[in-house]
This record gives C-alpha cells, structure tokens and sequence, in this order.
C-alpha cells in the first residue's frame, strides 16, 4: 500500500500515545506472539507441508500503485556469480506494511510517535524491530473466494464486512484466537497472473483500482479491535476494499490496522497453493514464519513467509 495515510493533519503525542499503550510501540501487535502461542501453534504442523507465501518478485508487472520495476542484474565473477537489485521496491510484491507506513488521522504513528521520531534509521518503528524478533504463530485463512460473495472475480469493489468472515470461518470451522494471523484469500494473485499484458497495463494506469477486501465501517474496526491479532495478511493489494473513499475523516481502514492497532499488515501474499490445501483436507490453520527484511528504518519488508501444516 501507498502512504495514503500521509495526508493526516499533524496531531500531538498524547493523543497517539493513548491508543497504543497495550502492546510495546516497537513491537506493535507482534508482541502478542507469545513462546507459549508460537509453541501450540508449532503442534499444529501435522504433516510437514510446507506453503512459500511469496509471489515472484517481478509481480505484479507494470507494478501498481507508485511502485517502480526493479533491475536485476547478475555479475559474472569468473568463477560463479552475484546479484545486484536496483530500483528495488521491498513493498512492490508480497509485502509486510511496518508501523512507520501510515500514521492515523490524528497525525500520528503508533504508540503516539510523530514524524520526527521515525525519520531517522536508528527510529522506534522501523522494520528492523520484526527482523530482530522474527513473526512466527498460528494462521488461520479465511477463504472467501469458496465462503465469499465474489466468486473470485476481483474486478469488482467487494467489501467484506466482519460478518462476512465471520461466516466464512464458521463455515470452515475454525475460531480465531488472541495472537492469531488472520490471512484472508480473496483470489487476487491468481486472478492476476490471468490477465492478459493488456489488462494488466490498463489496471497499473488506473491507479487505486477496484478490487475485493474488507470492509471500511464502524462495525468492521471494532471487531478487529476485539479480535487481539498480531497480524493480517491478504493476497489483495491493500487488505483493505479499493479504491479507497478518502472523502470522510478517517475511512481509511490502514488507520486502525497499523496506526490504532500495530499490527503487522500483508498484502500480495500468495495464498493460492495454501487455499486449495486447506479446502482439500478441511483444516484451515496452521504455522506461519516470517523474516522481514533487517533493513534499519525502513516502513515496510518483502513477505519472506511459510504457512505449515
């Protein structure tokens, strides 16, 4: 996701300290993945499947929403060879958004912090916090291209409310628990890799195109707070409904995500593998790893995501 949120008035600290004093700001919702959840979450793993969450890098091509294309160039040195990435955007494909992504409407980043506290390298929020800590707890995948209302077609702007994948669990059988990663699979990735050059060069074009994620409403935000997650992952460009509707004072659904509640937010995962899996064998949870990137304040980090089994 683009830093949509960036347009927020400056507010003050106290008011941003206020809505983050749960969870330590430098870890955000992460701090909830506790040894004693990462440890039950480990005996999920009955079957040492194991599930790469990560698109190829080169997609989406044309990249979308501000992104650029990445150079790769491979050095020849004589014996074997290097890589050298340039023009690389770690957000450009399956992603992590980190708390420096987006600040809330009142100005300010989570845990209450201000644009002058995250603007150095050395800052409160940066990536690097995950890195050095790792993302590792029990995912549950909500399938609402089998559970859902769009059938898979993401061409369409389909909000999905909190009911809706409430449903779709209940459907599945499977709870969410405090701590949990809530992936969601609307289809995108693989309704993607569909599209012929045309479409997909008409798609970057358009900038905030239509496309499925969940809803932007009251009763969606507080059912996220309720939920106590660490983290929420989609294989949807932003998680969140596109376009967004930027025209009221805060219905941007990242505000709550990143900003209110800290937590880890995923977009472009690649859920195809793992979704056919689940419908196959009926169990919808598991173990999920990830190891962002320990680049030293940066906003956000490639996926670098397994989902076991």
């Amino acid at each position: 996701m683009t830093g949509t949120g960036g347009d927020a008035p400056a507010g003050t600290r106290t008011e941003g300290a206020a809505r983050a004093a749960a969870v330590p700001p430098e870890l955000g919702a992460v701090a909830r993945q506790t040894p004693e959840r990462i440890r039950d979450a480990a005996a999920l793993v009955t079957r040492g499947r194991v599930f790469p969450l990560n698109w190829d890098l080169g997609l989406p091509d044309p990249p979308i929403l501000g992104r650029g294309r990445h150079v790769h160039t491979r050095i020849d040195l004589g014996n074997g060879f290097d890589d050298r990435l340039d023009s690389f955007y770690p957000q450009g494909s399956s992603q992590w958004d980190g708390l420096a992504h987006v600040r809330g409407p009142d100005g300010t980043y989570h845990g209450g912090h201000l644009a002058a506290d995250i603007e150095t390298a050395a800052g409160p929020l940066g990536i690097e916090h995950w890195a050095r800590r790792g993302i590792a707890g029990r995912f549950v995948l909500a399938d609402l291209v089998r559970h859902g209302r769009h059938g898979g077609d993401c061409s369409r702007r389909v909000a999905y409310t909190a009911a809706d994948v409430t449903a779709a669990l209940a459907a599945q059988r499977v709870d969410l628990r405090p701590g949990d990663i809530l992936l969601l699979h609307f289809g995108w990735t693989r309704w993607y890799e569909g599209l012929d050059r045309a479409a997909r060069e008409a798609l970057a074009a358009e900038g905030f195109f239509a496309s499925p994620g969940l809803a932007v409403d009251p009763e969606t935000r507080q059912w996220l707070r309720g939920l106590e997650l660490s983290a929420v992952a989609a294989d949807c460009p932003a998680v969140e409904v596109m376009p967004f509707d930027m025209d009221g004072p805060d219905t941007f659904l990242h505000h709550t995500l990143i900003a209110e509640l800290g937590l880890a937010v995923g977009e472009l995962f690649d859920l195809a593998a793992l979704a056919d899996d689940c419908a196959r064998d009926g169990v919808h949870e598991g173990l999920l790893t990830a190891a962002p990137l320990n680049l030293a304040g940066a906003a956000g980090s490639t996926a670098n995501a397994l989902a076991m089994k």
